[in-house]
This record gives C-alpha cells, sequence and structure tokens, in this order.
C-alpha cells in the first residue's frame, strides 16, 4: 500500500487532507511537526510527503533537505500559506516534487499526489531496469567447487556490515566480487564507488580520497567531493591497496577509526558512513613485514578475507565462462555464429595455465568472435589464438615428446603412490597431487603456514585456501 505523510501544523488541515486521501485508498500518516515527521520516515518507508514550510521545533525547508538526503525515494510536495516566487524556487532546487499555495485546492492535491507517485514510480522501474541491464554480465559464472566456496562466501560477507579484504592474482575478478557483495548488501541501494590505488599518483591520492577545498593546490579551480564523500551511506570499494602510499594509508586508517574525514585544503570535518572493501593482488603480510604497508591498517580490513582463485585451480569453470563470453560479446560487439569445443579443444584450455586469469579468457573470446567464422572451434584454433599471446609459451601445457622431470620428492614423501594416480582423471590426479605435496611441504617446515608458503612461493591466504580445500589441518 501507497504511505503519505502530511506534516503541518494546523489540526484542520491535517484532518482534512487525510481524509481525502485515504478515500483514495493511501495509507496516511499526519504529524504536527517535521521532526516527528522524520522519526516516522526512518521507522517505516514513505512514498510521499506534504510538508509544511512553517513549522515548530524544525522548518520545512530544513525537515526538506533531510528528506532528499537521508531518503531520496520519498517524493515531497511543499505547501504554504505565506508563498512567493524565491520559496517556490528554493523548494525546487532542494528537491521538492512541486510547490501548492494555501487555501488548497484539494482537486489540485489529488493530481500532485498522483504526479508524483507516477513520477516515483517510473524512476522506480528505471533503476531496476537499469540495475538488472548493468549486472546482467557482473554474474559469478561458473560451477566448481571453488567458485560454489566464492559465492557463499560473497553472501555471507553481503549480510554483514564488516570491513573486507579480497585477495588473488590480477584478472580473478576482484572487482566482480567487491560489486556481489554491495549488491547483497543492505547499503545497495547507496552508491558503489571504486578507486584504483594503484592507477593515482602519490600527490594526487589524498585529494581523490578525501576531496578538495578551492586553492587548496594549484589545479584546484574549484570544491571537489572525494571517494568517501561520494560513496557515503554506501560501499567504497579500494583496489590494488597495496599500491597505497604509507602517508596515505595512515590517513585512510584514521577515518576507519573516525567515520570523519577533511578535504584537502579545508577545516571543516564532514561524517562519513562508508563500508570498505579493499582488494589486493600482494600478500599484505610480507608487505607489512617489509615496512610497505601499514600492520594497524592490514588488521582493520582483514576482518573479512575473501580469496578468490586463479582460473588454472578451477579448469570446471573455463567452458562456461567461455562461452558466457562469446554470447555477450557477440550480442554486443560482433554478428557471431553458433559455437561449439571439440573435446581435444576443451581439454587444452582446461590445461593452459592462464596467466592473465579471467581477463585473458574473455580476450580469447573476443578474437574467436573476430577470427573464427562458427561452428566447431577445434584444438588448433585454440593453440593458435592463444600463441598471439606475448610471453604465454610458458603458459601451454607440457609437450608430449617431452619426458618428465624426476620427482624431487623423497621416498619418505606422503604422496600417492604414482601407479594409482595415473588411473584418476585429470582433475582427480591433479588433485591428489597437489593435497600430498602441501602434507609434505608443511611437515618440512613444522606446519608454519608463513614459512611454508615463502618456501613454496605462494601468498599464506593462497595456502590457507588450498589447506581448506583439501581438509588439511595443521598442528599449530
Amino acid at each position: 500500500m501507497t504511505n503519505i505523510l502530511i506534516i503541518d501544523d494546523e489540526p484542520g488541515i491535517r484532518s482534512t487532507l487525510a481524509s481525502i486521501l485515504e478515500d483514495e485508498g493511501y495509507r496516511v500518516h499526519a504529524l504536527a511537526d517535521a521532526v516527528q515527521g522524520l522519526e516516522c520516515i526512518s521507522r517505516e518507508p514513505i512514498d510521499l510527503v506534504l510538508l509544511d514550510v512553517l513549522l515548530p521545533r524544525m522548518g520545512g525547508m530544513e525537515a526538506l533537505e533531510k528528506i532528499r538526503s537521508g531518503w531520496p525515494e520519498s517524493e515531497v510536495v511543499v505547501i504554504s500559506g505565506h508563498a512567493n516566487v524565491d520559496m517556490a524556487v528554493r523548494a525546487v532546487k532542494l528537491g521538492a516534487f512541486d510547490f501548492l499555495e494555501k487555501p488548497l485546492s484539494l482537486d489540485k492535491v489529488l493530481t500532485v499526489c498522483q504526479n508524483a507517485l507516477m513520477v516515483q514510480k517510473l524512476r522506480r522501474e528505471n533503476r531496476d531496469l537499469k540495475k538488472n541491464t548493468l549486472h546482467k554480465g557482473d554474474e559469478i559464472i561458473g560451477q566448481s567447487r571453488e567458485t560454489e566456496q566464492l559465492r557463499e562466501w560473497i553472501k555471507q560477507a553481503a549480510a554483514s556490515d564488516a570491513r573486507i579484504l579480497i585477495c588473488g592474482e590480477n584478472g580473478t575478478g576482484k572487482e566482480l566480487v567487491a560489486r556481489a557483495i554491495h549488491r547483497g548488501s543492505s547499503r545497495s541501494q547507496k552508491a558503489f564507488v571504486a578507486l584504483n590505488c594503484a592507477a593515482i599518483p602519490d600527490t594526487l591520492i589524498e585529494s581523490e580520497l578525501f576531496g578538495h577545498e578551492k586553492g587548496a593546490f594549484t589545479d584546484a579551480v574549484s570544491s571537489r567531493k572525494g571517494r568517501f564523500e561520494l560513496a557515503s551511506g554506501g560501499t567504497l570499494f579500494l583496489d590494488e591497496i597495496g599500491d597505497m602510499s604509507l602517508s596515505a594509508q595512515a590517513k585512510v586508517l584514521r577515518v576507519i577509526q573516525e567515520q570523519k574525514i577533511e578535504r584537502v585544503g579545508g577545516e571543516k570535518t564532514l561524517e562519513v558512513d562508508v563500508r570498505i572493501v579493499a582488494a589486493t593482488n600482494k600478500d599484505l603480510e610480507q608487505e607489512c613485514a617489509a615496512g610497505r604497508f601499514r600492520q594497524d591498517l592490514f588488521f582493520r580490513l582483514n576482518v573479512l578475507p575473501i580469496y578468490v582463485p586463479p582460473l588454472r585451480e578451477r579448469p570446471e569453470d573455463i567452458s562456461l565462462l567461455l562461452f558466457h563470453f562469446l554470447h555477450e560479446l557477440g550480442r554486443n560487439s560482433y554478428a557471431s555464429g553458433a559455437f561449439d569445443l571439440d573435446a581435444g579443444a576443451l581439454q587444452l584450455l582446461q590445461s593452459y595455465q592462464w596467466p592473465g586469469n579471467v581477463r585473458e579468457l574473455q580476450n580469447l573470446a573476443e578474437r574467436i568472435l573476430v577470427m573464427h567464422t562458427g561452428g566447431i572451434i577445434g584444438e588448433e584454433t585454440i593453440l593458435a589464438l592463444l600463441q598471439q599471446n606475448p610471453g604465454s609459451w610458458g603458459a601451454f601445457p607440457r609437450n608430449p615428446s617431452v619426458p618428465e622431470l624426476v620427482s624431487p620428492f623423497s621416498p619418505a614423501s606422503p604422496l600417492p603412490d604414482v601407479s594409482a594416480i595415473m588411473q584418476l582423471k585429470y582433475n582427480e590426479a591433479k588433485e591428489s597431487f597437489e593435497k600430498g605435496y602441501l602434507e609434505f611441504q608443511l611437515s618440512q617446515h613444522g606446519g608454519i603456514i608463513s614459512r611454508t608458503a615463502e618456501a613454496i612461493g605462494i601468498y599464506p591466504s593462497n595456502l590457507h585456501a588450498k589447506l581448506r580445500k583439501y581438509n588439511i589441518r595443521t598442528e599449530r
């Protein structure tokens, strides 16, 4: 049911307006002052507010500003018995849908209310349509165990308001994960603001984060809001946070602690309500040990860690992702035919190491649309298109004609028997080998994860994820 709030200190007007609006089937709340009105809006959704200008305790114009900033979905019609052109212009500039003079024409009141509610409905439908269109390509595609686990982490993270640190290699889709968390959160109707910390020079990072006042530096020709202000009420995504300077890190830490900012060159303190989701392709624990990242900031950000696995760790997802990209790119950019993969092409895609991860797979899909005429995609086509990647030779599967190197493991290794592995399917054999390898390496390094990760050359967060994947428990 549509909810309408009347805020007017004249009982007769409240009663009359409530009566005619209830007769139209609306649910009406009638209150005598704006303070009570704001409390009402905070308790339940209000579609339309009829707001008097002269009110006790808080004026109508001040209340209008608070409604438009706190509840932008609610339409507001301002009414006054002391109207003038300047007042009407000011009300509209502050976001009022319309301005009505007293004494009120009840027919006009009904017409304006109907128009305001119709515009609100159209805006909501337009917003929902845009949301569905924009995010249709933002789905987490895949059916592997790793992708299912990632979806579960996203679901759990979205339900809270805690800070999140997303770790993973370049091209794995960390921003996609951050957007999925925002969409599933209570902040989804507010802004999602992203900043790539690696792309902003150190001299400008503070201005980007906190904004600046006019004249704060040479090129500051006007005042400008920073990302924290723009994201207030919503989510701020700090990509590649590991590349942020130490001085900027200190200021971000202060904002996290105080939820307040100051623009560069400004003296006014501004309160912000921001959920921070950070992402990095670096091992921040090692960066802390090297003095390049603040440990206190790391602990503040790493409340809910999420690991995004590289594409080579979830080969079952590759064909689904490839056909998703072929469909999306073909519909939006190219006249694509029908495509399918033969067994050799699929095996090659699943054994390729994908150093560029999902981003590289998307590039391959685009090449296929340009270079392939449609129909079955063979192994030769995939091989030729992948070889166009500079530096990709080391990522191809081993040539069967080249003999395997002798295994470096000692007879005491807990790895499964080789003859048993040879009876398994490819993915089963790979997982069996990897599980045994990790158990052996942990035993060689006293079960200490950080020491083991350093020895085998992966991030501790990656090692943690693999231990969870294989249910490997350590003594420590």
